[in-house]
């Protein structure tokens, strides 16, 4: 489709960009991320971020500074929403990837995620843990809340939000506005861990407290990395972060009440009984072929021997390498995954729900990165003012954030130059001015500006 830029921006506005455009514009992703040489960015002085030129950055929330519940910023700063706060505020909740601190190794002295705060912390907010035993607990994941201004351009309040859980990686943003951070292990109860752990949970943005955590079982039981909403048909869809992990639809009873439960069920293909998409093996699968889906209702789903995604194959389910970052957009839901490909570089795949009479959908696979120079293991996914992609680099080198535009051209957005850390959790204001990143370690999270529409 031949559309000038002019035209492009005319036809949409900001919001509905993003919204409507960009499956439309790109038809199919053939010739997609073809130029090998994308132009050089400014070099940062700071050595932070590099950036094309026109735009800035500032770092608004990192590691160990003070919040204002009294405890410290933690690590591992992963998955991140952006919410409309009052007047000029914006609020983030962020996710923090972290795991099992065993209490032997004196994690309730300075040294655990939070400082030394949180020893009387816990003890005033013991009903609000999910996973706690006599005032102790091992599971320091969870997410922070940050308030920024965009007037002052500071962040005026940040707290601990979600705590007592484990490895919260990524997520989504619910249509009512809400945060769902996405527990991305399988760790069972046993000794201190007091409960099981794999589970969905829901952040209200708005709550200036610490609430007590709700575990949506009827999401699932797995590694989680992922949500997306079709606001539309009111489907959730999940990635599962494995090499064998299944792509997930969940119908919730009520559309905006994921706690009264629903049916979780695992994509197939219909000329497929449990296809392998990695394309490690060989190339089945064709960037731009279409694939009629249908979804396979899945049982115990709370799998407490972590093998909903074997059963699932079993029924004929799908599996893709490490599914990670999605969004929805145009009613497809894009999702990567990290290592797939034949060089195990990545593929970027989309879903449309299309019920007719043979088929309850169409997957597509959208791209496969066949060199390392154009994209490296994609991770997180989210959309720009302009209706573009905005890719995550996972490649454990100093990676990248790629962009994708409506006409199939790409570019570089970003590049971190101060280690060898992934981006993660990117995510546009409300009014697409701002664009949040964190980078993972030590967190940092970061707020980029400039001319969107020079790109």
């Amino acid at each position: 489709m031949d559309i000038t830029r002019k035209d492009f921006i005319k036809k949409v506005s900001i919001f509905t960009i993003g919204i409507t455009s960009f499956a439309r514009v790109v038809g199919s992703a053939t010739n997609i991320l073809d130029n090998h040489n994308y132009p050089r960015l400014v070099q940062d002085s700071d050595g932070i971020l590099d950036l094309p030129k026109g735009f800035s950055y500032s770092i608004i929330s990192k590691l160990n500074e003070k919040m204002d519940d009294g405890l410290n910023v933690p690590n591992a700063a992963d998955g991140m929403g952006c919410f409309k706060g009052n007047g000029n505020n914006i609020i983030l909740v962020r996710n923090h990837e972290i795991g099992h601190l065993p209490i032997a190794q004196n994690v309730f002295n300075e040294d655990n995620p939070y400082g030394n705060s949180f020893s009387k912390y816990i003890k005033e907010n013991k009903n609000k843990f999910y996973d706690i035993k006599n005032n102790q607990t091992e599971c320091f994941g969870g997410t922070t809340t940050l308030v920024y201004n965009t007037k002052s351009k500071k962040i005026i309040n940040q707290h601990l939000s979600l705590c007592g859980t484990l490895v919260n990686c990524s997520g989504g943003q619910t249509p009512w506005n809400t945060w769902i951070s996405c527990e991305e292990t399988v760790r069972k109860k046993t000794g201190r861990i007091s409960k099981n752990h794999g589970f969905n949970f829901e952040v209200t943005p708005l709550d200036k407290d610490l609430k007590s955590p709700v575990p949506l079982k009827s999401m699932g039981r797995f590694r989680h990395e992922a949500v997306a909403f079709d606001s539309i048909n009111g489907y959730v869809y999940q990635t599962e972060d494995r090499e064998d992990g299944l792509l997930y639809r969940f119908i919730p009873n009520e559309k905006r009440n994921l706690k009264k439960g629903g049916k979780l069920q695992g994509l197939s293909l219909i000329k497929f009984r449990g296809p392998d998409c990695t394309n490690w093996i060989r190339d089945t699968f064709k960037i731009g072929e279409i694939h009629e889906v249908r979804w396979i209702d899945l049982d115990n789903v709370e799998s407490p021997r972590d093998d909903l995604r074997i059963r699932g194959r079993r029924k004929g389910c799908a599996i893709f390498a490490r599914g990670e970052g999605m969004w929805f957009i145009d009613d497809y839901v894009y999702f990567t995954s990290t290592s797939g490909g034949s060089k195990r570089l990545g593929q970027i795949w989309r879903y449309k729900h299309n019920q007719t009479q043979f088929s309850e959908g169409e997957l597509e696979l959208f791209y496969e990165s066949k060199n390392k120079n154009i994209l490296k293991n994609p991770d997180n996914i989210t959309v720009s003012p302009l209706g573009h992609l905005i890719i995550s680099e996972d490649g454990k080198g100093h990676d990248r954030l790629i962009g994708i535009k409506p006409n199939g051209k790409t570019y570089l957005l970003a590049e971190n130059i101060f280690n060898k850390s992934e981006f993660a959790g990117a995510v546009f204001s409300p009014d697409g001015k701002i664009l949040f990143v964190n980078i993972y370690d030590p967190t940092m999270t970061i707020a980029i500006t400039g001319p969107w529409n020079s790109l």
